[in-house]
């Protein structure tokens, strides 16, 4: 593999002196600045490739296009999707863990690390932008990367439009968006509704979604951002997973507890927030604020009913949470040669009422949990580009971070004494790249950055023995190395490779899991060594072409102990739901006389462990989605048809893995073939 990166520096090198301007933009680092400009992987997914031909559902229909991201679509709206970056992330039995997850600005990771996507609304986004690597620790709580839904501004093509699909499994979406210009105003809001009755039994969702973003232009260099999301998710069943034994006689079942304690989630969110700009010769300063609320409550496979030893079979959570930041940009000189510096504050605190009770069969019981969680995370940081050389610039920031977590009990009986306690986690994590341009659009960069992970709430919530927060978990720290090369070839051409290595200490990994109870431990060290490659071109004929392909690999340098009774990980283990090869291939046409075009995607993921141990995996997967579509254009209207077919060959597979679950039923089988069909239609004004 290093051969072939190696051979591709020096392609691209050559082709790199007859490339046009680089027009890819990302914001990620802080500063807009051009992507081959940025000593990072950071990547860029364009509002057509979010939505041409695709149910704009999920984050895993786009993502899959990212080199290092592996997007694992449970089908299971009560857990959300699994997202990794270079293997953060993959522990994650519910929301997503390991990642910094930002939606207009807003953090969709709570401060403790844990995050959600359901919120985010692919109908009205403009761009996503994911950053990997060295740089990513600079947002704080976030070891493997960084993922920025941003919506589109409302002065873009002012107008509605509809978007109408429907298929397979009674699944639907219908949305509505609208968006103009008056004056110095200009905004979009969007609106839908999704349904589906699930593949499998027991899997049935409903999910709507608003999203509205406002901007006004000030006057003066003065700029404000206003946004608003709601999301509203009710009763959407949980189908959990099967063993080998269930998925090989009928990947459309349930486990027969599953259908006991009827299993489900709903959730309703809303949230907002503001960032007013201005620039003042070469100064910008920014600030934002935003506040929000999330109620959640679940319930899970067991009855949990035991005082002492369990805290529920229904988790119920009440969420307030706001934060802040200010930001300051200088444009300047360093010996003559451009520099750029920039510093900020943030402030992120949840309060969290939590509370469990006894699942009654799918009917909520008696009270075994009742405290007041509070997360708050603060942090400072600076960075600094300094192009020193005609062809060389480097990029350097460090942030310090504190997470304070504070947990009030008030469920306090015999044999479950009060469990209140405090701890605090603080981490001091620099970064560094340097970048030289070895043509015009031809960049070589290498990077170098340390980053931390604490563990969350529900991974504090249990020691083995006893009762109380787990706080002698401590937080894992990463350490991060990549070196790269980013190419704009002609005007038609983008490729991209990257390799990296990650040594992390204090991994956390689960310990024990028993009766509904999962308490996490510290493993010691883990590595990932990978390589990553971008390309994306126009080819003849009308043709293109996208190929994102991972090489990862992820395993545990130490051995350790965990479980009842006591078993070893032996170091050389692999990471559990990681793949070591992660390929996407995406080849479009269009002909533009008849408004005919046409997408084939193909999908490979080889085996993934399922647990630490490493006894089972989850086979090797290909498969392939065809779509195809007119589209008509009269006068001030554009209107799309198209076809959608997904598992082309109706492969019997299990798209994701719950990592180490208690009772072996490890693998969440993924819909065999489906067919939609949709309308897109937008009328400009």
């Amino acid at each position: 593999m290093k051969k072939i990166l190696g051979g591709g520096v020096l392609s691209l090198a050559a082709c790199g002196a007859v490339a046009q301007e680089d027009a890819v933009v990302v914001t990620a680092t802080r500063v807009p600045q051009p992507s081959l400009s940025v000593p990072a992987s950071i990547d860029r997914v364009q509002a057509e490739d979010i939505r041409s031909m695709r149910p704009q559902v999920n984050l895993s229909e786009s993502l899959g296009r990212v080199p290092g991201i592996t997007v694992q679509n449970r089908n299971n709206y009560a857990q959300d999707l699994q997202v990794q970056s270079r293997g953060f992330g993959s522990r994650a039995t519910f929301g997503i863990r390991g990642l910094r997850l930002i939606a207009d600005g807003i953090p969709a990771s709570q401060p403790d690390g844990q995050g959600q996507v359901s919120h985010f609304d692919l109908g009205s986004a403009e761009r996503i932008e994911v950053l990997r690597g060295p740089f990513a620790p600079m947002y704080g709580n976030a070891a493997g990367g960084v993922i920025s839904i941003v919506t589109e501004p409302g002065s873009r093509e002012p107008g509605v439009g509809i978007d109408v699909s429907g298929g397979s499994y009674g699944t639907w979406r219908a949305g509505v968006r609208a968006s103009g210009v008056s004056g110095i105003t200009s905004g979009i809001v969007d609106a839908s509704r999704f349904e589906t009755d699930g593949y499998r039994q027991h899997s049935a969702a409903r999910r709507d979604l608003a999203n509205a973003k406002l901007d006004l232009k000030l006057g003066g260099g003065t700029g404000l951002t206003l946004v608003a999301n709601y999301l509203d998710l009710p009763d959407a069943q949980d189908p959990s997973g099967l063993t080998r034994a269930q998925m090989d006689a009928d990947p459309r079942q349930v486990a027969a507890s599953v259908i006991q304690f009827d299993t489900r989630k709903t959730v309703r969110q809303n949230q907002g927030g503001a960032t007013l700009t201005h620039r003042f010769g070469a100064n910008t300063v920014a600030a934002s604020a935003y506040v929000g609320d999330r109620s959640v409550r679940q319930y899970l496979g067991l009855q949990g009913s035991t005082p002492a030893t369990t805290s529920g079979g229904v988790v119920d959570l009440n969420t307030v949470f706001a934060g802040g930041s200010l930001r300051f940009s200088n444009e300047a000189q360093l010996a003559g040669r451009a520099l750029v510096t920039t510093v900020g504050a943030e402030y992120e605190r949840m309060d969290q009422a939590r509370k469990g009770y006894v699942n009654n069969n799918g009917n909520l019981g008696a009270l075994r949990r009742d405290e007041d969680d509070v997360a708050a995370s603060s942090g400072l940081f600076a960075q600094a580009e300094w192009r020193f050389a005609e062809r060389w610039s480097a990029l350097a920031g460090v942030r310090a971070t504190s997470v304070a977590f504070t947990s009030t009990d008030f469920y306090i009986v015999p044999g479950n004494p009060d469990d209140s306690g405090a701890k605090t986690y603080d981490a001091t994590t620099p970064s560094a790249g340097l970048l030289f341009k070895l043509a015009p659009q031809t960049s070589l960069y290498a990077s170098y950055g340390r980053g931390f992970e604490t563990p969350t709430f529900a991974e504090l919530a249990h020691q083995n023995t006893g009762s109380g927060l787990n706080f002698a978990l401590q937080a894992s720290t990463s350490r991060h190395l990549e070196a790269g090369v980013k190419s704009v070839i002609g005007s038609g051409m983008r490729v991209n490779a990257a390799l990296f290595s990650i040594e992390t200490e204090n991994e956390i990994v689960v310990d024990q899991s028993t009766g509904g109870r999962t308490t996490f431990k510290n493993a010691g060290r883990t590595r990932r060594n990978g390589a990553e490659l971008y390309a994306d071109a126009t080819l003849p004929a009308g043709f293109e072409g996208t190929l994102a392909w991972t090489l990862l690999d992820a395993t545990f340098l130490d051995s350790y102990s965990s479980g009842t009774p006591p078993q070893t990980v032996a170091a050389g283990n692999r990471l559990p739901a990681v793949p070591d090869n992660y390929l996407y291939g995406e080849l479009r046409w269009r002909h533009a006389p008849t408004g005919f075009a046409a997408t084939l995607e193909v999908l490979y993921k080889s085996d993934v462990a399922v647990n630490d141990l490493n006894t089972e995996f989850a086979d090797a997967y290909t498969v392939a989605s065809f779509a195809f579509g007119f589209t008509q254009q009269r006068a001030k209207w554009r209107v799309t048809e198209y076809l959608r077919i997904d598992n082309l060959a109706d492969r019997k597979y299990a798209g994701s893995v719950i990592v180490n679950e208690t009772n072996g039923r490890y693998y969440e089988p993924s819909p065999q073939r489906s067919m939609s069909v949709g309308v897109q239609a937008k009328l400009q004004f």
